[in-house]
């Protein structure tokens, strides 16, 4: 059911309220807005970059700039909506950056082979049941192989539940072309996943718990609390 417009009245209020206190330093504020925003932040950043610790990285960097720049937010979309575009922005310039750093070393003379040792982020997701797990990796590594173009608007519209015009305005596309991806996309998953997509996906590349904790905790550290 749609918001009411009283509804919406006294949610921007509310937000322009805690907007207020965290511009004044309110610890309580600050954490607040964190704690709301830090799972869809990562869902964003990570269908982009493909990396959790990266992902976390982007999602830190987003609220440092929201944090120090708070001036520059004129309440001309939800405070979520800014920190989403601030997140892919951010993630999207890190991949350009790779892809350069990328050509740059293809381009360098061949020199000694170094094999990296695999990444062990992921470990702390107490949040996931044994139960889940298997069913769990296997819906993340699918939505992590579908193609660039499609995976973002996958994350936004089906994980985080936002609406058509939202995503386009998000992504910067028209109604039209994120209903395409998002079709496409679905296509593309396996048929054995989609019949598991609805209860499961909503819980994939959780952020909760210790995780959402320990991410907070720097963010207010970077702020000097």
């Amino acid at each position: 059911m749609p918001a009411q417009p009283a509804d919406q009245a006294a949610a921007a209020a509310s937000e322009a309220e805690l907007i207020g206190r965290a511009a004044a330093r309110d610890e309580t504020a600050i954490r607040a807005i964190v704690r709301s925003n830090n799972q869809r932040l990562y869902r964003l950043a990570r269908s982009i970059l493909r990396d959790d610790a990266e992902a976390e990285d982007v999602v830190q960097d987003t609220y440092i700039r929201l944090f120090t720049h708070l001036d520059e937010f004129r309440g001309e979309s939800s405070l979520s909506t800014w920190l989403s575009r601030i997140a892919i922005n951010e993630a999207l310039g890190r991949v350009r950056k790779r892809r350069t750093t990328q050509l740059t070393a293809q381009a360098e003379p061949p020199s000694a082979h170094i094999i990296p040792f695999p990444s062990t982020s992921g470990t702390d997701d107490p949040e996931k049941t044994m139960a889940q797990r298997e069913i769990q990796t296997l819906v993340e590594r699918s939505i992590d192989e579908l193609p660039d173009a499609f995976r973002t608007v996958f994350v936004a519209r089906v994980m985080e539940g936002m609406s058509v015009e939202e995503t386009a305005g998000l992504l910067g596309l028209n109604v039209a072309t994120v209903k395409t991806k998002l079709h496409r996309a679905r296509k593309l998953l396996r048929e054995s996943i989609e019949r598991q997509i609805g209860p499961v996906a909503m819980n994939a590349f959780p952020f909760a718990g210790r995780r959402c904790d320990r991410l907070t905790e720097q963010v207010m550290h970077r702020l000097g609390f």
